[in-house]
């Protein structure tokens, strides 16, 4: 939760700039379950990203809500997202390039929130709409999910991030907390 806190801190301040309006980003929730029920509570559609770091061993992802996805679209568009319409339908390509932008800023964030862990260089491996057809890890498999509260003028949506345990399994050790907060 600390680390993650330090990341929203750095992906709200970046946001902020790049779409010139204040983005209000903090940490809601940050629990342990399995990743089908991480999946069965996302929406569909969604912007659904998978993440891979070279460091690290297997995937975590990255779900950003359409509630505050298509008031970023829009904002970056030039509209004001005073009456703005949320559509029940997967990206297009072109709105999927331009919140590319959004989650880009957000790996350098989160690599630099890690940084103290491990140095590692963050990609997105691949993006999806429905939530469903991807499976990372078995569906029993342990999970921690940190949920994320993005706020931007009269907008909200949630953000997810699914770290799988296999993930984070071999830097166990630093997470510990007499080390944490030695580093801190």
């Amino acid at each position: 939760q600390t680390l993650h806190e330090a990341f929203a801190r750095n992906f709200g301040a970046s946001l902020s700039g790049f779409l010139r309006t204040i983005v209000e980003t903090k940490v809601a929730t940050c629990e342990q379950m399995t990743y089908s029920e991480f999946i069965s509570a996302l929406p569909n559609p969604t912007s659904f990203n998978l993440i891979g770091a070279d460091g690290l061993e297997g995937q975590m992802c990255l779900e950003i809500s359409p509630l505050i996805i298509y008031p970023i679209i829009d904002r970056l568009l030039g509209g004001t997202s005073q009456d703005l319409f949320i559509p029940q339908r997967p990206m297009t390509l072109i709105e999927t390039r331009l919140i590319g932008n959004v989650t880009s800023r957000g790996l350098i964030a989160m690599a630099e929130a890690w940084a103290n862990l491990k140095v590692l260089k963050f990609a997105i491996t691949a993006t999806e709409s429905n939530p469903q057809l991807v499976q990372i890890v078995p569906p029993n498999e342990v999970v921690v999910v940190i949920g994320f509260e993005l706020k931007m003028g009269n907008r909200a949506g949630t953000m997810n991030l699914c770290i799988p345990f296999n993930v984070i399994e071999p830097i166990m050790e630093a997470l510990s907390a007499q080390s944490w907060f030695s580093n801190s």
